[in-house]
């Protein structure tokens, strides 16, 4: 019996959690999939077609899951309409599972399940905590969403912990990394022999880091022709901060070395470009897409010691690990990249080995997870003590080399 799967995602912008989507659905599986978003342009949906998208009820506003309390009074109006919305859609109430494909969709995703008695499963891309969900965001998904839930896939062995320590989960849980899209041919690049071009893959957004980075830039090449290059656009409301890392790169007399791209549909081709691939969030990642791209494309990187990147990034091999938010330690494994060409040149060849899993791999692992979602759909809850969430250094969890596929469902 073919599984019906209804996606539920508040937007469609060019995000992480929207891009992973639907290079997620573009892949294919045996599932019957239908993806369902508010009203207004298709965005990073466009290419699936209007066969798999289906878009009902009102547009949501950026930042409202963390909002103030009038922000919270507006949006509770907009996740009403959007419920009543959905209960009325053919293919919600026709669907097996139920799949939140984001922090703030969980939340009208876990009262349309409960009205029409279908159970749901939340993806976990952003860690469950105050500081990442706001308050009222925060409150909504550990007294609401992870409770209810009839599965959690989590996107780092990282973000699954931190979960589990803030709310009871339910028995079915699994880890699935998001897809890097097109980055496995042709083969990556040879290194060049020196060092050009510096660069990061990332939103702009403040917790990106890409100020951080402007700094260690800097320091670690404060004259020559080494070129620093930024990809991503500000997407909610954060204009303000491309305008503050304009005016930092002007102060720290690096402007004309500073590239800022962007949102760039050939993410393989920039990642080729570069010598040094860098990752620094300046809050736990959990996951660090951009981390898997970089491996996917032999790239030397470096990346900040916590979250998901540090489970990614084995240290000295396959890439470097800093102190996060840390300037000045980036600055010092730049400065050695840049130095030790033979150093760099290793840590790109295994970062090419590295096992990266594939869209069609991550597709298929999801659709049995959710075949067992809707084989357990009439079993209890499991309501256990959640586990403790993984010492940050001492125990990190398995990373691409020394773990069973990365994509796969596991029973915990």
């Amino acid at each position: 019996m073919t599984l019906r799967v209804v996606f539920l995602d508040h937007t469609t912008s060019h995000g992480g959690a929207q891009l992973a989507l639907a290079r997620l659905l573009a892949a294919g599986a045996g599932w019957d999939a239908t993806v369902v978003v508010p009203r207004g342009p298709l965005g990073a949906y466009a290419g699936l077609g209007g066969q798999v998208v289906r878009q009902t009820g009102p547009p949501h506003r950026p930042g409202a899951i963390g909002g103030a309390a009038l922000a919270q009074a507006r949006n509770a109006g907009a996740v009403l309409r959007q419920v009543a919305a959905l209960v009325a859609e053919r293919e919600v109430r026709g669907a097996d599972v139920l799949y939140a494909n984001s922090a703030r969709s969980a939340v009208y995703t876990a009262l349309t399940a409960s009205v029409l008695r279908v159970p749901f499963v939340v993806h976990l891309r952003d860690a469950v905590t105050p500081e990442a969900l706001g308050r009222w965001g925060f409150a909504a998904m550990t007294r609401l969403v992870l409770p209810r839930a009839a599965g959690v896939v989590a996107n780092s062995r990282h973000t699954l912990g931190v979960a589990a320590a803030a709310a009871p989960l339910p028995a079915l849980r699994a880890v699935v990394p998001s897809p890097v899209g097109d980055m496995f041919d042709p083969p990556p690049p040879p290194p060049r022999a020196r060092v050009e071009r510096v660069g990061m893959v990332a939103r702009i957004a403040p917790w990106k880091g890409q100020v951080l980075l402007l700094d260690a830039f800097a320091r670690a090449f404060p004259g020559g022709d080494v070129t620093l290059h930024l990809a991503g656009a500000p997407l909610f409301g954060e204009e303000d901060y491309l305008a503050r890392l304009r005016e930092r790169a002007r102060e720290l007399g690096v402007a004309d070395r500073l590239a800022l791209h962007g949102h760039v549909e050939d993410v393989r081709g920039f990642v080729d470009s570069l010598d040094i691939a860098v990752h620094c969030a300046t809050a736990p990642e959990p996951l660090g897409q951009n981390v898997l791209q970089y491996l996917a494309r032999g790239r030397a990187i470096v990346a900040a010691d916590e979250g998901g990147p540090a489970e990614l990034v084995r240290d000295g091999d396959t890439g470097l690990l800093v102190a996060p938010r840390d300037p000045a330690a980036l600055a010092v494994a730049l400065r050695r990249l840049a130095a030790d060409g033979d150093l760099r040149q290793a840590l790109a060849r295994r970062a090419a080995a590295a096992p990266v899993p594939h869209a069609d791999e991550l597709a298929t692992s999801t659709e049995e997870f959710l075949s067992r979602v809707r084989a357990a759909r009439r079993a209890p809850h499991a309501r256990t003590e959640p586990p403790a969430p993984p010492p940050r250094r001492a125990a990190r969890g398995p990373r691409p080399g020394d773990r069973p596929g990365p994509g796969s469902a596991r029973r915990s």
